[in-house]
């Protein structure tokens, strides 16, 4: 390029680039055609004299992001960096602060937002800076409902006070030692009223647990007797106390009867779930409930999304058609 094409480019790339003209603005001022322009632009960016930069957060992966959002059709996929600390650990830290960011973003005026039972789902509600006005119901039952004060119930408590909105908590365990003894848990009257806003529901978020110790709060309130039963069953993930083998097919339904939760076809039925999971020891349960169909959007860690990419693509995209590998 010689100087003049060089300062006529140049000036080209400002109006387009910066002050945000359109070609054809441009091509008037110049006194060009509109084709003129759009040739200069592109030998601009060729002669390195415009360069364009994206730039994310340094603990984001957009690369990844991207791809594994392509890869299982969700919505939304985050990939948080891995901390190299925590490489081995389900669920990094920051992965709870990175999903409080984007509820933030999928929440809106009048929304009914629930969340399950989950330490990164806990850590994101303690994270959680602004969400618009709504309502907001707990999903499941606690794990420990010695620990309901500084688990799922303050996260819901938690997340309205942010919002503004009503706090619709669950004071009941998750899984019981009886179906008889979890079918008069839900129908107590405080607990019926909150599981009533479970279709009204629009925004949900759930974690994502392995089978196997410390990876799975329902795997670690079983007997080894009856984890090993359901392991039997090919589980390979468990959500909100939903069983799904690796095909992310639902198995063990009959637990599903000891459990206060969302059922799984009510969670379908919901436009938004958002499931927060990440670390090496969660990616094969990641994948399982990804091919569910009962999850669209994903907040997880390069650890994970690693693995995720190398497993072969689900057909259809379950996330997009919501698709259940069981058939009607």
């Amino acid at each position: 390029m010689g100087p003049g094409e060089m300062v006529q480019a140049a000036a080209m790339a400002r109006r387009f680039y910066l002050e945000g003209k359109s070609k054809i603005q441009i091509a008037e001022e110049f006194g060009v055609s509109r084709f003129k322009v759009a040739r200069v632009l592109e030998t601009a960016l060729e002669r390195d004299l415009v360069r364009i930069e994206i730039r994310v957060p340094a603990e984001l992966d957009a690369e990844r992001s991207d791809a594994l959002r392509a890869h299982y059709g969700l919505r939304h996929a985050v990939v948080v960096e891995t901390p190299a600390d925590q490489a081995d650990a389900p669920d990094p830290e920051n992965l709870g602060a990175v999903a409080a960011d984007l509820l933030g973003e999928l929440v809106s005026d009048g929304d009914v937002l629930g969340l399950a039972w989950g330490r990164s789902i806990i850590t994101m509600a303690n994270a959680l800076e602004r969400l618009a006005p709504c309502t907001v119901v707990q999903l499941t039952g606690v794990y420990d409902v010695g620990t309901a004060e500084r688990g799922s119930v303050e996260a819901v408590r938690t997340a309205a006070a942010v919002s503004g909105g009503e706090a619709h908590p669950l004071y009941a365990p998750m899984v019981l030692a009886d179906s008889a003894t979890a079918a008069a848990l839900r129908n107590q009257s405080q607990i019926a009223a909150a599981m009533g806003y479970f279709d009204k529901v629009t925004v949900a978020v759930v974690s994502i647990g392995s089978w196997e110790a410390g990876v799975s709060t329902v795997h670690d309130s079983l007997t080894e007797a009856e984890r090993e039963h359901y392991a039997g069953l090919g589980v390979a993930a468990e959500m909100s106390s939903h069983l799904f083998d690796a095909q992310g097919r639902r198995v063990g339904r009959d637990l599903g009867e000891r459990c206060v939760t969302i059922e799984a076809d009510r969670l379908r039925r919901i436009p938004e779930v958002l499931a927060i999971a990440g670390g090496m020891r969660k990616a094969a349960a990641i994948d399982a409930v990804l091919r569910s169909g009962l999850v669209t959007s994903l907040v997880t860690d390069t650890a994970a999304a690693d693995h995720l990419l190398r497993a072969p693509a689900p057909a259809p995209r379950p996330a997009l058609d919501r698709a259940d590998p069981d058939g009607p």
